[in-house]
């Protein structure tokens, strides 16, 4: 048979078309046939390159007899946890009062109205204890809600509740330098010092937490917290987690960085290109950067979500096989899979990550891959009223909103994109999409008509969190003289989480690298030149500072025509470079010896 999967957007859904499992996508269908039938949904989220996804598809999905027992009793809906964010979110923490084991693929268990009264992750098909089979849970879930159905709903009421009082926090002060410090300090305690990096079985790169250990104030105020990030890099680097092309894999499952888990993420590549720009080495920048370019980039110009840990060779599905073949080697191999989703905020990390590499290193090409990016993204990531989608495949636009986190990551990297090219209208475009974001576009209708507790978790992921991405994103736009209206609404996030991000710095790393950049004076420097690679610009881009722009006279106009303040009055005819702390501009200087390559 094939289920209602197979004209849907995600290559993940469109994988299990052809189950006997009688597949809803996220949407109101699936609910009214719940409440039509009077069964609980079955909800089971994962994404394309997730190995045990792919494992419970062909062990239980693909199976006749226990797809029976899924249509019989439930309404089964398949979710693309990377086209669907927030409800993953949502269902992940409501998942967090059955199992303190989460991960996907998650298996959740709902009323017909989509609050969770019982959930778990990988489940195979016959027990292997400590788990039980699948066919075992489906069998207990169903007599449950038939038998005992009011204590399932009560069970779902105080998953509700408690989701909801959770959301609840009240707002501090911004913490000062000396807070921030500690935060990083406490951070560095967590490293492991023989293998470098932060963590144990399985090792990710937390590349959230790396760049927050980055910020200029953490280098000035904690300088042995902030090497560990060298130590980090390295240790990663030369290990086998990063692939002979370059591109990093998604964790490894030993301390000492080897045995990967193969898949290979856009945002952890586009975030490592970030962190290792940052400290200076220039050979991971070239490798990441060849990796985005020749292996997640797509026609089109946008970049796919992923590469598979999982290809064929020999007639066998093999994980990991294809990476640890020789590089010459591989040519004689069919590849692993690129998710070919371009995600909107997965996008916004790459547009600004190669844009700002681009610039620092002299590689225009770079820039015009991240300006390619930015224009697919613009143009093909749109819903029929024009707004913002989640995704896009082909050409086509996901019906998934996109959220707060990718309308903040794409405005960041389109403000990059704006300084080194010295386009405005680029910044324009960004500042627009954060007012949307400030205004709270970004939420999943689904859920909030039918009730079900969010609970916006503001801890980092494998990227920044949805309120951080948001503040970031509006204190570039205040650096760059949006206005002051940008940095309250960065100040005000931060109060708001800074009692948690303090209490728990190593889960909130992109929130305190917004902190740090509020409690410190800014950096700018604006280079007016009609030599975008001549000397001064090229000293100006290897300085430390929060903003560096390279514009042509007419560009620095149109900035600030456009209601962006740092370019006020620098549409200068001659060569000359701004050096500014907190829009406070020293004497314009024409020598490159001039511009300090520290702070």
């Amino acid at each position: 048979m094939t289920n209602r999967l197979a004209d849907t957007l995600s290559p993940y859904l469109r994988a299990h078309a052809d189950n006997p499992v009688d597949w809803y996508p996220w949407g109101a269908e699936a609910f009214a046939e719940a409440r039509r039938r009077d069964v609980p949904l079955l909800i089971s989220i994962g994404y394309s390159t997730c190995h045990w996804c792919h494992v419970m598809a062909r062990e239980s999905f693909s199976d006749p007899a226990i797809a029976a027992l899924m249509n019989d009793g439930f309404v089964s809906v398949k979710i693309d946890r990377e086209e669907h964010p927030e409800v993953d979110s949502a269902y992940m923490a409501a998942a967090s009062a059955f199992t303190q084991n989460l991960g996907w693929p998650l298996t959740v268990f709902a009323t017909p109205g989509g609050r969770a009264f019982y959930a778990g992750t990988y489940w195979p098909p016959d027990a292997r204890p400590p788990m039980p089979a699948f066919r075992d849970v489906l069998a207990a879930v169903r007599e449950a809600w038939t038998l005992r159905r009011a204590q399932a709903e009560e069970s779902a009421d105080a998953v509700t509740e408690a989701l909801a009082r959770a959301a609840e926090s009240s707002p501090a002060d911004l913490p000062d330098d000396a807070a921030i410090a500690r935060a990083a300090e406490s951070v560095a305690a967590r490293e492991d010092r023989r293998h470098g990096g932060f963590g144990g079985e399985p090792k990710f790169p937390v590349a959230t937490t790396l760049r927050f250990l980055q910020d200029p104030l953490v280098r000035r105020q904690a300088p042995e917290a902030a090497a560990a990030v060298g130590r980090a890099l390295a240790a990663m680097a030369g290990s086998p987690l990063r692939d002979a092309d370059g591109g990093f894999f998604r964790y490894a499952t030993r301390r000492d960085w080897s045995v990967p888990h193969y898949e290979r993420m856009l945002t952890d590549n586009a975030q490592l290109l970030d962190v290792a720009l940052a400290a200076g080495d220039d050979e991971a920048v070239r490798g990441i950067a060849a990796f985005l370019l020749g292996v997640l980039r797509r026609e089109g110009g946008g970049f796919g979500a992923a590469q598979d840990s999982e290809s064929w060779i020999d007639g066998v599905r093999s994980e990991g096989g294809y990476y640890l073949r020789p590089v010459p080697e591989r040519a004689e191999l069919s590849p692993p899979a690129v998710d070919g989703k371009v995600i909107t905020g997965w996008n916004g990390l790459a547009i600004g990550a190669l844009a700002r590499a681009g610039a620092r290193l002299g590689e225009p090409s770079w820039i015009g891959a991240s300006e390619a990016a930015a224009a697919h993204v613009l143009r093909v990531n749109r819903g029929a009223g024009g707004a913002l989608v989640r995704a896009s495949l082909d050409g086509g636009a996901s019906g998934a909103v996109a959220t707060a986190a990718d309308l903040g990551l794409l405005a960041e990297g389109l403000f990059a994109l704006a300084a080194a090219t010295g386009e405005a209208s680029w910044a324009v475009t960004a500042r627009g999409i954060l007012d949307d974001a400030l205004e709270g576009v970004g939420r999943d209708p689904l859920l909030t008509g039918n009730g079900i507790a969010t609970a916006p978790d503001h801890t980092d992921g494998d990227l920044p969190s949805d309120a951080a991405a948001v503040a970031a994103a509006a204190l570039t736009a205040w650096r760059l003289g949006a206005g002051d209206r940008y940095r309250d609404a960065a100040a005000r996030t931060v109060r708001d989480l800074a009692v948690r991000a303090l209490e728990q710095p190593f889960a909130h790393g992109s929130l305190l690298r917004v902190a740090a950049g509020l409690a410190a004076p800014p950096r700018q420097i604006v280079v007016v030149t009609n030599e975008p690679g001549g000397a001064l610009a090229r000293a100006a881009q290897r300085a430390d500072a929060d903003v560096i722009a390279v514009v042509a006279p007419a560009q620095a106009a149109a900035f600030a025509d456009a209601g962006f303040e740092l370019f006020e009055g620098k549409a200068a005819t001659v060569e000359r470079a701004y050096d500014c702390r907190a829009f406070v501009c020293r004497l314009p200087v024409s020598d490159p010896a001039a511009i300090s390559s520290g702070r």
